[in-house]
């Protein structure tokens, strides 16, 4: 038996096993931080379908809609407006929502080209953003988790539910 044998080789076998524990922890950091990002992509993605028209108010219709008509997703009523340059429209229509009652009055912000309206003020920001919020308490789980980035997880969580409480309060 050649003494140096086993030490070399059990020293190869450490080096390899500290190769392979690296490569995964980084496929596995890699794989859950593009899981992350795509999650906070998509928030962002569906919250700017509304959000864009609430928060680039220059140039768009502004108005008020009160509302007559509830179907079961979309209310309607007459369009008052506010801004200049902005015509009366007898019917508009506006996505029904928890946030969206018969018989009241809404500022809206109407959609270019269509009949459709969102909502303006603090309220139609912050509820333009409401998939955003659930983007972000996803992504803390997955950060918490996948990354072990409690800190961070916390930041995420707590940013996602300012942001839904928010818009609950305001709605």
């Amino acid at each position: 038996m050649i003494p140096a044998m086993p030490a070399v080789a059990a020293t190869s076998h450490r080096a390899a096993r500290r190769t392979s524990t690296a490569a995964l922890r980084f496929g596995r950091l890699a794989s859950t931080g593009t899981v992350v990002v795509v999650i906070l992509i998509a928030g962002v993605w569906a919250s700017w379908g509304s959000a864009q028209y609430v928060m680039l108010t220059k140039g768009r219709e502004r108005g008020t809609i009160e509302v007559a008509r509830c179907a079961e997703d979309v209310c309607s009523g007459p369009y008052t407006p506010l801004s200049h340059g902005s015509v009366a429209r007898e019917r508009v229509d506006i996505e029904k929502t928890v946030a969206v009652r018969k018989g009241r009055t809404y500022e809206v912000v109407v959609k270019p080209g269509s009949d459709e309206v969102v909502r303006s003020g603090p309220a139609g920001v912050l509820y333009s953003w409401v998939p955003m919020g659930g983007a972000l308490l996803l992504a803390s789980v997955v950060v918490a988790g996948g990354l072990r980035r409690t800190r961070f997880a916390w930041v995420l969580a707590g940013s996602g539910i300012a942001l839904l409480t928010a818009a609950f309060a305001t709605v």
